[in-house]
């Protein structure tokens, strides 16, 4: 069903444009971890961007089969530096989306009742704020020349939920069952 407030509306396609740049802006930031002898770092970006493509998808789901241009408007980091600097700019974008965006667009969800997008949102909200803290554990490796140590990384393909922890017999998010994880091993 999609949504029927206009504000609400605007957030989910302003997030969503947001989650598509940062999936792809891991992507790229990956290569370049990879390509600077941090393979660990390269394999959270790439975990990380997959959390960034199921918010995405959640969001555009959320918007329902009206079919028509819009302009998006969507804050995101730009940049090519080097993986410290790639990481200060995921931990950067991830705190904008914990501390500003996602609450004001959460708190419009819930006033104009939109449950579909409320729990988009809520979804996108929990996940980032792991994002951020296993960006903040990478920066810190990278900081004194090491590649971070990290094994299994897992990520729920419903809402996000990213954990280096082990599999999780039910994602603490969303619910889902272990099977809607998706694994990135080491090579």
């Amino acid at each position: 069903m999609a949504v029927k407030n206009d504000m609400t509306a605007d957030f989910l396609r302003s997030a969503y444009g947001g989650e598509s740049m940062a999936h792809m802006r891991y992507l790229i930031w990956g290569d370049v971890a990879d390509k600077e002898g941090f393979p660990n770092v390269g394999r959270l970006f790439r975990a990380i961007a997959y959390a960034e493509w199921a918010h995405a998808d959640n969001h555009f789901r959320e918007l329902g089969e009206k079919k028509i241009d819009f302009s998006v408007t969507a804050g995101a980091v730009f940049g090519l530096g080097k993986t410290i600097q790639n990481l200060q700019g995921g931990i950067d974008g991830e705190l904008h989306e914990i501390e500003q965006m996602y609450p004001v667009y959460l708190n419009a969800a819930r006033f104009q009742e939109e449950k579909g997008a409320e729990r988009a949102f809520h979804y996108a909200l929990e996940a980032e704020k792991i994002h951020a803290k296993l960006f903040q554990e990478a920066q810190e490796a990278v900081r004194q020349g090491n590649d971070m140590k990290l094994d299994d990384v897992h990520v729920c393909q419903i809402c996000g939920h990213t954990t280096a922890d082990g599999l999780p017999d039910n994602c603490p998010i969303c619910g889902a069952k272990s099977n809607m994880y998706k694994t990135f091993s080491k090579a």
